[in-house]
């Protein structure tokens, strides 16, 4: 998406953009006949899933679902029902149902399935609005070469991203600005939280509001601490969201949303294991798209396919020399350019 802005300043307002219609495209969640109702995949059971509906009362309410044979039947190599798939159900009794209709998703965080003869796409999470990277301005201290891998694997699945730096009351607000004012200059926007003084709480409340948010940072942050400082109800214990990049060899790719009981349509998502998505499946050769302050200049390089790492009359590598982009971003990009961590 990187190489259609010339100006990367663009980025925060075609984000907006792009939400509002995705928004637009989404289903209205009201009755298709006397028998099904509306609903949302909030998890994956092997081949049940739990969906929520509207009970009868209005309140939410969980059906625990098998998919129609007939869908089973037509279905290809890629993901039939994946975690955030807006469904029609059929209600069977109390608590099962039966998915009769899968709604287009408009959105996705997907990879390649492993092991298969012909290209298939393996969907962690379908629908999600945007990506929410949490890290601490201390304890622990933030790595924000971990950031930029973060936004890559976001800008790659074209889902837009806040920043959320949490914990600032350790070191202070203009420290916790000074580090991170680098993404606010690239185009991100960045929130500057405190779960224990509950400060920019109202404004992480209002962008969790009816969206599909993907939380996710590494382990320590405080991500539970801010969705229940969101709203204490809630009481998630430290580890429910569990990391974006895990690097756990055994875990599981199943997502899971949790509902957040405010606004119509707003959860968050818990999706271990999203490292096998990660960066294998970016084309290095793309990886320059995917910072997106290099946008101005990737056309401005002597030689077509210039990598920017070695190339004579680098546009790029000019940039940099001159300031107008940050030496660590760029650093970041030669080493995931070259595999490293």
């Amino acid at each position: 998406m990187a190489d259609r802005f010339t100006d990367y300043h663009e980025y925060e307002e075609a984000a907006e953009s792009s939400y509002r219609e995705r928004r637009a495209r989404k289903p209205v969640a009201k009755k298709a006949g006397a028998d099904l109702v509306h609903g949302i995949v909030t998890r994956a059971r092997g081949h049940h899933y739990d969906v929520q509906t509207s009970g009868a009362d209005g309140q939410p309410a969980s059906l625990l679902c098998e998919v129609r044979g007939r869908l089973l039947q037509e279905r290809g190599v890629d993901t039939l029902v994946a975690v955030g798939d807006r469904v029609w159900v059929r209600a069977l009794t109390a608590t099962k149902g039966q998915i009769e209709r899968i709604e287009p998703r408009h959105s996705q965080l997907s990879r390649q399935q492993p092991g298969v003869d012909m290209p298939a796409e393996d969907v962690i999470l379908a629908n999600p609005d945007q990506a929410l990277i949490v890290f601490a301005a201390a304890r622990p201290e933030p790595h924000l070469r971990m950031l930029d891998r973060f936004l890559v694997i976001a800008e790659a699945n074209e889902l837009p991203v806040v920043i959320c730096v949490n914990k600032i009351e350790l070191v202070g607000l203009a420290a916790v600005q000074a580090l991170f004012g680098i993404y606010e200059r690239i185009g991100y926007r960045v929130l500057y939280t405190s779960a224990a003084e509950h400060v920019g709480i109202d404004a992480l409340r209002e962008l969790l509001t009816d969206r599909i948010t993907v939380v996710t940072g590494p382990s320590g942050v405080g991500k539970s601490s801010l969705i229940n400082a969101v709203h204490a109800g809630l009481h998630l214990r430290t580890g429910d969201l569990r990391d974006f990049l895990d690097k756990g060899k055994h875990t599981t790719r199943a997502a899971h949303l949790l509902p957040l009981p405010f606004g119509q349509d707003s959860f968050v998502a818990d999706t271990p294991g999203i490292r096998e998505l990660g960066l294998y499946d970016i084309d290095p050769a793309n990886l320059q798209f995917y910072f997106r302050e290099l946008a101005p200049y990737l056309h401005a390089c002597r030689y077509p396919g210039c990598t920017h790492d070695h190339e004579p009359e680098c546009a790029v590598r000019a940039a940099v020399e001159r300031g107008e982009i940050a030496g660590a971003r760029f650093d970041s990009y030669l080493r995931l350019l070259h595999g490293e961590e």
